[in-house]
């Protein structure tokens, strides 16, 4: 990927170049080019669309857009949760991310991602508000500068658009452009060779950091679909041949040998109208008819048609959900391998998001402590869930036989439809009290309740009456005793 550099030494936060962020911006607009071509057959607007010719019918089969549909909702259909692992309370993030609504941005930036190969979001204040807020930005307008060294330092980043006055022939840009402490807002003549100076004062915005953070697909920036557009054209210029010339043999050209419809212009028309109208041709025995039309190969053009089909798909490592490889119901491990190919780009995404994630809960937790409600960035753990239908049976089997192997936190994060995992261990620990409230008031149940009076009678009774007993028994044992003779 092209990384627009800045010299370290001649870097000034206070004293920004116009001329030097127009040098930048006329290098982005080249970059921007490129991907306004993806972005283009995303929407519909393919190449063969774009040369049709008025004979020809033209046909636009959408895989760009079915590609990039199908990562994005692997990717990013369930929202992403957070998890802390340190002292502090995670609370206050969590409402301030539910404020800004992180998760349409997710999905916007996730989009983004598939389409052009970048995304870029952008975190501010709220007007009059002293809430963070984000905003996903196009990266067909938005770029980050760094420095020359090794490291690349973030120094600034720009978000532009152009304005034109054809009234008065003014082409100039508006940019922002945001720095590790201020924003500025800049108008900029497109004119290299003018001297413009910054007049513009500054704003703070107290993130502490370059409030725009840049979300890679991969690497080199490449979109899902971007390699396969060669592909996509050969598969839309073969479907509108076919369409084409099966329109071609309903139009074709009627050839007789050996006869005339009629003999002159009149009654050939005539004749031509009787034919269409009763479809039917007398001609003389040595005379025949035919169609002056091209036969295509239909055979052979289904069999490139699947061929190009199947590439697409699989040099996107993309799998076509509608393939009969899809059908029926496969066991877990089964849909696994079938989406081996798409699991690998989507680990490769997530590794990236993560990146972008650690600089964005940065500066929601840097303007959080501005407030005085502290927070601790890097004990935030942001966790991905894929986007599948889920085997609740098999996954309740598998957390059965790992109970005593893994911790509660981790077997509820493998839920689909856990969302809050501390939350839920709070409610079962809750659930389990309880119920062992209801079984001691169950079985203890009156064994507390003091005695009656007429109880305690009954008992001093029983107690005193055992005291005769002995001498009755006595008494009884000497009658029972013969006289010894002697």
């Amino acid at each position: 990927m092209y990384r627009f550099t800045y010299p370290a030494d001649e870097y000034e936060e206070t004293s920004l170049s116009k001329q030097k962020i127009l040098r930048l911006i006329e290098k982005h607009r080249d970059f921007a080019e490129k991907k306004r071509t993806c972005e283009a057959y995303y929407k519909g607007e393919h190449k063969t669309k774009r040369i049709a010719k008025a004979s020809k019918v033209n046909i636009t089969c959408n895989h760009a857009k079915d590609i990039t549909d199908t990562a994005t909702g692997y990717f990013m259909g369930n929202t992403i949760t957070y998890s802390n692992t340190g002292d502090s309370k995670i609370e206050p993030l969590l409402e301030a991310f539910d404020d800004a609504e992180v998760d349409e941005t997710d999905a916007d930036n996730a989009l983004d991602m598939s389409i052009f190969g970048i995304a870029y979001e952008y975190i501010y204040a709220a007007e009059k508000k002293s809430e963070p807020r984000l905003k996903n930005l196009s990266p067909l307008n938005t770029f980050l500068v760094v420095d020359d060294s090794i490291e690349e330092r973030e120094l600034f980043a720009v978000y532009y658009y152009q304005k034109r006055d054809d009234t008065k022939d003014l082409n100039r840009y508006r940019a922002t452009v945001c720095t590790e402490h201020y924003i500025y807002e800049l108008d900029i003549e497109n004119n290299l060779d003018m001297e413009q100076s910054v007049t513009e004062q500054p704003v703070p915005h107290n993130f502490g950091m370059v409030p725009v953070v840049e979300y890679l697909n991969n690497k080199y920036a490449i979109g899902d679909f971007e390699q396969q557009i060669s592909l996509i054209d050969a598969y839309d210029i073969l479907m509108s041949d076919r369409v084409t010339d099966k329109e071609q043999f309903i139009d074709a050209i009627l050839v007789i040998y050996g006869a005339l419809l009629g003999d002159d212009e009149e009654e050939t028309a005539e004749a031509q109208k009787e034919l269409r109208k009763n479809k039917l041709l007398q001609l003389p025995p040595d005379a025949r008819a035919e169609y002056l039309s091209h036969q295509m190969d239909e055979n052979g053009v289904e069999v490139l048609r699947k061929a190009i089909k199947e590439d697409i798909y699989n040099f996107s490592h993309v799998p076509n959900l509608t393939d009969e490889n899809f059908a029926g119901n496969s066991s877990g491990v089964a849909m696994e391998y079938k989406l081996l190919g798409l699991e690998m780009i989507t680990k490769t995404k997530e590794r990236y998001y993560r990146k972008g994630l650690k600089k964005r809960i940065k500066l929601f937790c840097n303007y959080l402590n501005l407030m005085a409600q502290g927070q601790d960035a890097t004990s935030i753990v942001p966790t991905f869930s894929r986007s599948l239908p889920k085997n609740l049976q098999e996954i309740a089997q598998t957390l059965y036989n790992l109970k005593d192997l893994v911790s509660m936190e981790t077997l509820l994060k493998q839920i689909p439809f856990v969302e809050d995992v501390e939350d839920e261990i709070e409610k079962v620990k809750e659930q389990k009290l309880e119920a062992v409230q209801m079984q001691q008031e169950m079985f203890a149940e009156g064994a507390n309740n003091p005695p009656d009076d007429t109880e305690e009678d009954s008992e001093e009774d029983s107690e005193e009456e055992p005291e005769d007993e002995p001498d009755k028994k006595g008494k009884d044992k000497k009658d029972k005793i013969a006289p010894v003779q002697e």
